[in-house]
């Protein structure tokens, strides 16, 4: 039985049955997979270095955890190129590429709580820690449930494969609904940041000590933080990465809704691009725009020396 799982690959399928034999209903393209491996290897590569240079050590459970996820993805749509048939693969390729992103969005939630520190708590309807608090604790949910629910998928019972896409479904939605609301926080934070309105008396400032940031309680009349170029990047960098995972969590979500019959996932382009591009781009974009660099003033978070 082995053997012939083994001998049937892409070039040994009629296009009529492709749709059949395929558990992906089309043939992965064996060079765009390898592409993506290799895309996803370098950022990798490069994270790992900017994170021992810079000493930014909650990149590594967050940005070098989800690298690893998407190439134990993209490898598994690799193994599917040579075995087509074989279900394993798909599974394996399937919940590694949902779930990777998950802990990538978590430093995203990190970062725009250092840099609420740095321009100021008081525009913030969230103190800095819970940003970092809520929005990781749900990221943390949202895997919790994608991981189980591709647990039951990767199952033989056609009814627990169904409950286990459906488990990850809701993960899925649930993450997407967290970053929904992150955004529309990030947004009105800098609506009044722009204008000046603080939003509360009693807010939490940053203070230098060392590599790790103290919050002391202060009022709405302190100093506002000044925006210089490179805090300017870096907001753009994480804005532009949060709206590349937001574009590809409705699409994964659409995916999923759509059944393991569908148009969207029986499309290989638009996994190839509104999955593996949208990532990859999410994590190129934070090496060009790294927090190591850009959140490293010369002076004090609130513009003291």
């Amino acid at each position: 039985m082995n053997t012939t799982v083994l001998a049937v690959t892409g070039s040994s399928i009629p296009k009529d049955l492709v749709w059949d034999v395929s558990p992906y209903h089309y043939i992965p393209t064996q060079w765009v997979v390898i592409l993506f491996i290799v895309l996803f290897s370098i950022t990798g590569v490069v994270h790992i270095g900017e994170a021992l240079i810079f000493r930014d050590w909650f990149l590594f459970p967050t940005v070098v955890l989800a690298i690893c996820g998407e190439i134990i993805g993209w490898s598994g749509r690799l193994w599917s190129t040579l075995n087509i048939p074989l279900n394993t693969p798909f599974v394996m390729q399937l919940c590694a590429t949902i779930i990777a992103p998950t802990p990538f969005l978590a430093a995203i939630f990190v970062i725009f709580g250092r840099i609420i520190l740095r321009l100021g708590p008081q525009y913030s309807r969230l103190n800095p820690r819970m940003y970092t608090i809520l929005f990781c604790t749900s990221d943390v949910v949202a895997l919790i449930l994608q991981a189980f629910g591709g647990g039951l998928a990767s199952g033989t019972k056609e009814s627990t494969i169904k409950s286990g896409v459906h488990i990850m479904l809701a993960g899925i939605c649930f993450q997407l609904a967290v970053v929904s609301i992150f955004m529309l926080l990030v947004a009105e934070y800098f609506m009044r940041y722009n204008t000046d309105r603080p939003i509360r008396t009693s807010v939490y400032q940053s203070q230098d000590s060392g590599d790790s940031p103290q919050l002391n309680e202060w009022t709405a009349n302190g100093p506002r933080g000044l925006m210089d170029r490179r805090l300017k990047l870096l907001i753009f960098g994480a804005c532009f990465i949060t709206l590349l995972l937001f574009i590809r969590s409705i699409y994964r979500t659409i995916e999923l809704a759509d059944g393991w019959n569908g148009r969207v996932i029986g499309t290989q382009v638009y996994f190839n691009v509104l999955d593996g591009t949208m990532v990859f781009l999410a994590m190129f974009t934070l090496n060009v725009l790294h927090p190591g660099f850009l959140l490293r003033p010369t002076q004090s978070f609130m513009g003291k020396a």
